[in-house]
C-alpha cells in the first residue's frame, strides 16, 4: 500500500452516495474503473475478506495502492461516466466495457424547415441537438413514439419544403399522428411550434406531460380498463426515465473545462472536470492556500456572502491564470462557478494561447449550471475528506518536482522525460522513452525505439540515435501543428520536455546535450547516477554530482523515474527476444509454416508447452496432423521416434 494512503481511514471517509470510484497500483496506473449505488458500500467490498471471489479479483486488490472517487447525482450518471473513463483509460481489469459500447440519444433535427425527433447512437455536428446518453433504448423508442402521437411530429424522411405535395400522406395521418406538413396542411411556423412543445419537453419541462398520464391512468383504472391502466403506468416511468437529467455527456461535442472551488478557513480545493468531444473523461484536483486576508473572511462566525463570493473568484483567478499557463492543450469553453477578476482580460490571453477563441462563462442554469454544480460538491468532498491526503500528495509529486528543480537552479519544472537502453550483448537493442508529468508517470506518451543504425553493444550511440529521433519529431510535429496540417491529438511529441534525465553519468549527459545543441534547443539535462550496489545516488548536471538528501521526497522522485525507465526498457526488450527465439525454433521445423506455428503456440502457449506435448495432442491442434505432429516431436525429441513411439 501507499504509505500515504491509510486504507482504513479512507474507507471510513467514503460518501453514501451513488459515483465511479477508480483504483490505482503504486506507480499510478488505473487499475479498475467501476460504478456504484452506493460508494461506501461498494468499496469496502473489495478490501473484506471473501471466498469464491476469483484470482483476477483477488491480485487486483493485492495491487491497489489507494482509491479515487467521483460523486455523482444518480446511478445512471455513475454508469455512463464509467464507461466514458474505461474508454480513456482502458484499465487493465476492465473487460465488459471493452467493446466501446455507445448509448441512444434523442436527435431533434432543429437545422431542417420541419424538424423531426430520431433515435440515434451517433452524434454529428449538424446543427441537431441531442439529448442523452440515456440507458434503456426501449424507453427512448417509447418516448419518441409519445413526442409524435402528443406534438404529431413527422417520422418521414422527405426533403421538406422542396417534396410538399410530391407523394399522398403516410398512415400516421390517417391515424391522427401526423399533420401531414408533406401536403402543406400545416404552416412552418404552426409546426414549430409543436417542436418547441417537444423540445420544452425534452428540457424537462414534462409536468403537464406526466399530469396527463397520471389522468388517463386514473381514468382507465376507474372504468377496470386495468390492462389500459398498466400501458399509462409503464408509459409515464419511460417518460420518467428518458427525462432524467445526464450530465456525463454533452450533445455539442466541444471541448471544456468545468471550474469550481471549495473553501475551509485557510484552505481550498479547486475541482477541474474534463468534457472532451462532448464527453466527461476526467477530473483533477489542486489544493491552494490562502492569503492572510481571503483566510481572515472566511474565518469570521458571521460570514458576509459578497466577500465570501469574491474570495471564490479570486481563487479561481488565480488557478485559471497558474493552471492554464502551463496547459499546452487549452479547451474552447472553460465553465466557472462565478465570475472572477478580470475575466474579459484573462479571456483574450487564453484566446492568444489557443489561437482561436476561448470563453469564461458562469452558466446558471440547465445541464451545465447542474455540472458545475456536481463539480462544486465533489471540490467539497475532495476538501473535507482529502484535506492531508492533498498535502502529502502534492509534495510526493508536485513539490518532488519543484524540489529537483531547485536543486538544479532551472526553476519550473513540470514535464520530466527519462531514456535508458536495453541489450544483450549488442542483440535487439532497444530505447526507452518515460514520461512524469506534475510529478506523476504519463504512460500514455511512453515511447520505445528499436535501434536502426547501431550494429553492437554500443548504447552511447543508440542513445544518440534514440534522442535525435525522438526530438526531431517533437520539432516536426510542432511545425505541422503550427501550420494546422495534422490533428492535435495525434501530437504527443510536439510537448517537449522541461527536463531530460539519462540512466546514467557524465557520458550519456553529454550525448543529450550534444544532440539537443544540433537542433537548437535549450533543454536541461542531468543523469541519474547509481552506486556500486545500482542503488540510485544523487544527480550529475553541469559537470558535477550534486549531493542529495536520501530521505527527500525529490530523490524518492528520481529513483521512482530511475527505476520506471529500467523497467520500461527491460520489459521491451523481454518481450522483442521472446519473440525472436519463439521465431527462430519454429522456423526451423520443416513442414511448419505461419498457420502452424500460431496454431501451436494458441494451443499450447509457449515453446515449453509445445515440446511437452505429446504426438496425438500436437496431431489434434488446429492445422496439425499426422505427420506435422511427428516432425514437431521429433524436432523437440531427436533420436526418441527411432525407437517407440510415445502416444
Amino acid at each position: 500500500m501507499n504509505p500515504d494512503f491509510d486504507l482504513q481511514e479512507e474507507l471510513k471517509k467514503l460518501p453514501e452516495k451513488p459515483g465511479v470510484y477508480i483504483m490505482h497500483d503504486a506507480s499510478d496506473a488505473i487499475l479498475y474503473v467501476g460504478k456504484a449505488v452506493n460508494l461506501k458500500r461498494r468499496v469496502h467490498q473489495y478490501f473484506v475478506k471473501k471466498l469464491g471471489r476469483g484470482p483476477k479479483i483477488e491480485h487486483m486488490v493485492s495491487r491497489i495502492a489507494y482509491f479515487e472517487y467521483i460523486v455523482t447525482d444518480s446511478e445512471l450518471e455513475a454508469l455512463v461516466l464509467e464507461n466514458n473513463l474505461i474508454k480513456e483509460n482502458r484499465p487493465r481489469y476492465n473487460t465488459l466495457l471493452k467493446d466501446d459500447k455507445t448509448y441512444p440519444y434523442i436527435r431533434v433535427t432543429l437545422q431542417e424547415a420541419y424538424p423531426r425527433v430520431l433515435f440515434t447512437r451517433k452524434i454529428r455536428k449538424d446543427g441537431s441537438r441531442f439529448y442523452g446518453p440515456f440507458k434503456s433504448a426501449h424507453s427512448v423508442k417509447e418516448t419518441i413514439e409519445l413526442l409524435r402521437r402528443l406534438y404529431k411530429v413527422r417520422d418521414c424522411s422527405r426533403s421538406l419544403p422542396r417534396e410538399i405535395g410530391a407523394e399522398r400522406p403516410c398512415l400516421n395521418y390517417q391515424i391522427g399522428q401526423c399533420n401531414a406538413p408533406c401536403q402543406g396542411y400545416i404552416s412552418e411556423e404552426e409546426y414549430r411550434q409543436s417542436i418547441d412543445r417537444a423540445v420544452d419537453f425534452l428540457n424537462g419541462n414534462y409536468k403537464d406531460v406526466i399530469r396527463v398520464l397520471d389522468e388517463k391512468m386514473r381514468k382507465a383504472s376507474d372504468a377496470m380498463d386495468y390492462e389500459g391502466a398498466a400501458q399509462y403506468r409503464d408509459l409515464k416511468m419511460h417518460v420518467m426515465s428518458v427525462v432524467q437529467k445526464q450530465k456525463m455527456e454533452d450533445g455539442d461535442g466541444e471541448d471544456r473545462d468545468i471550474l469550481a472551488a471549495a473553501m475551509d478557513g485557510a484552505d481550498a480545493v479547486v475541482q477541474v472536470f474534463y468534457v472532451r468531444g462532448g464527453k466527461l473523461i476526467g477530473r483533477d484536483h489542486s489544493f491552494l492556500t490562502l492569503g492572510e486576508e481571503d483566510a481572515a473572511i472566511l474565518q469570521q462566525e458571521e460570514q458576509d456572502e459578497a466577500a465570501v463570493e469574491e474570495v471564490r473568484g479570486r481563487i479561481l483567478s488565480v488557478f485559471v491564470r497558474q493552471f492554464y499557463a502551463a496547459m499546452p492543450f487549452l479547451p474552447r469553453e472553460i465553465l466557472l462557478e462565478c465570475p472572477i477578476e478580470d475575466q474579459k482580460l484573462i479571456e483574450e490571453w487564453l484566446s492568444s494561447r489557443r489561437d482561436g477563441r476561448v470563453y469564461l462563462k458562469v452558466p446558471r442554469r440547465g445541464q451545465r449550471s447542474r455540472l458545475v454544480q456536481m463539480a462544486h460538491e465533489n471540490a467539497e468532498i475532495a476538501l473535507k475528506q482529502d484535506k492531508e491526503r492533498i498535502r502529502l500528495e502534492e509534495g510526493r509529486t508536485i513539490g518532488a518536482m519543484q524540489e529537483i528543480a531547485s536543486m538544479l537552479g532551472i526553476g519550473h519544472v513540470s514535464r520530466v522525460e527519462a531514456y535508458d537502453i536495453s541489450n544483450t550483448s549488442g542483440l535487439e537493442s532497444v530505447g526507452s522513452m518515460i514520461v512524469f508529468e506534475k510529478g506523476k508517470p504519463k504512460p500514455s506518451d511512453y515511447r520505445k525505439f528499436r535501434i536502426r543504425t547501431v550494429e553492437g553493444p554500443n548504447d552511447y550511440a543508440s542513445l544518440r540515435e534514440v534522442l535525435q529521433r525522438r526530438l526531431s519529431h517533437g520539432l516536426e510535429e510542432a511545425r505541422q501543428l503550427e501550420e494546422s496540417r495534422m490533428d492535435e491529438s495525434l501530437g504527443s511529441f510536439s510537448v517537449l520536455p522541461d527536463l531530460i534525465m539519462m540512466d546514467g553519468g557524465k557520458g550519456q549527459v553529454h550525448i543529450a546535450q550534444e544532440v539537443c545543441a544540433s537542433l537548437g534547443l535549450s533543454i536541461p539535462v542531468c543523469g541519474m547516477v547509481k552506486d556500486d550496489y545500482h542503488r540510485t545516488r544523487g544527480l550529475y548536471f553541469q559537470d558535477r554530482e550534486l549531493p542529495i538528501d536520501r530521505h527527500s521526497e525529490g530523490f524518492k522522485l528520481i529513483t521512482r523515474i530511475q527505476d520506471e525507465a529500467h523497467r520500461f526498457a527491460i520489459e521491451y526488450h523481454r518481450s522483442l527476444r521472446g519473440k525472436a527465439q519463439t521465431h527462430s525454433m519454429l522456423d526451423e521445423i520443416e513442414g511448419i509454416g505461419p498457420a502452424r506455428r500460431k496454431a501451436l503456440l494458441r494451443s499450447f502457449g509457449s515453446l515449453e508447452g509445445i515440446r511437452d506435448a505429446q504426438i496425438d495432442q500436437l496431431a489434434h491442434a488446429p492445422s496439425m496432423n499426422a505427420a506435422s505432429a511427428r516432425k514437431v516431436y521429433a524436432f523437440f525429441h531427436p533420436g526418441v521416434l527411432d525407437k517407440d513411439p510415445p502416444t
